[in-house]
C-alpha cells in the first residue's frame, strides 16, 4: 500500500529582515527566472500630483497677470513684465474662450474666428516684431495678446446697457480698444524698437478693432 501526503514546501523569503512564506507557484516562477512577474512597483510620488499641477496651471499666477493687464498704469506697482517674460498657455486660452462665449449671441461661427485671429494675429505680430529687431518669442506674444482681451470683456456688459445710445456706445468701444491695445503694446513694444514703435503698435491696435468687430457682429 502506498500512503503519504503532499504539502507545500515551507519556503521563506527574507525581505528587509522579515520572513515571508512563499507559495509553490511563487517558488516555481522564481526558480525558472520569471520572478519579475511578481514584482510590484512602488508608487511614484509624481503620479499623485494634483490635476492643476499636472497641467501646469498656476491660478495665482493667472490672477496676477489678469490684474496686470486690467491695470496697466505703472504707478500701481505691478510687475507687468511677468506677463511677457513668464508666458503661459492656459490663462490666455481661458480669456479668449470667455471672450468667444460672450460673443456667441446670435453668431455661433464667431468662436472659430476669434480663436483663429488670436493664433494667426499673434503670429503676425511676432513675425513683425522679429523683423523689426525685437527679441520676443511666439509664446510671449500669444500670451500677451490673449490676456489683453480682458478690457474688451470688461466693456461688453456696458455695451449691452448703452447699446441704444450710439455716441456713448462708440466712445466706450474706442476706450476698450485703446485700453486693450495700450496694455498689449506696453508689454510687447520695448525700447529695442526705438523709432520703429508705430510700425508694431498700429497692427496691434487694428487687431483689437477686429476682435471688437467680431463681438459686435460687424
Amino acid at each position: 500500500d502506498l500512503s503519504g501526503s503532499i504539502t507545500n514546501p515551507d519556503v521563506k523569503l527574507n525581505l528587509g529582515g522579515e520572513f515571508i512564506k512563499e507559495s509553490t507557484a511563487t517558488t516555481f516562477l522564481r526558480q525558472r527566472g520569471y520572478g519579475w512577474l511578481l514584482e510590484v512597483e512602488d508608487d511614484d510620488p509624481e503620479d499623485n500630483k494634483p490635476l492643476l499641477e499636472e497641467l501646469d496651471i498656476d491660478l495665482k499666477d493667472i490672477y496676477y497677470k489678469i490684474r496686470c493687464v486690467l491695470m496697466p498704469m505703472p504707478s500701481l506697482g505691478f510687475n507687468r513684465q511677468v506677463v511677457r517674460d513668464n508666458p503661459d498657455f492656459w490663462g490666455p486660452l481661458a480669456v479668449v474662450l470667455f471672450f468667444s462665449m460672450i460673443s456667441l449671441y446670435g453668431q455661433f461661427k464667431v468662436v472659430s474666428w476669434i480663436i483663429t485671429i488670436w493664433i494667426f494675429g499673434s503670429l503676425t505680430i511676432f513675425l513683425l516684431a522679429r523683423v523689426l529687431g525685437g527679441e520676443v518669442a511666439y509664446g510671449q506674444v500669444l500670451g500677451v495678446i490673449g490676456y489683453s482681451l480682458l478690457p474688451l470683456i470688461v466693456i461688453a456688459p456696458v455695451l449691452l446697457v448703452v447699446g441704444s445710445f450710439e455716441v456713448v456706445s462708440t466712445l466706450i468701444k474706442l476706450f476698450g480698444v485703446f485700453w486693450a491695445a495700450y496694455s498689449a503694446a506696453s508689454l510687447l513694444v520695448g525700447e529695442e524698437f526705438k523709432t520703429k514703435k508705430p510700425l508694431l503698435i498700429y497692427p496691434i491696435f487694428l487687431l483689437y478693432i477686429y476682435f471688437l468687430s467680431l463681438y459686435t457682429g460687424v
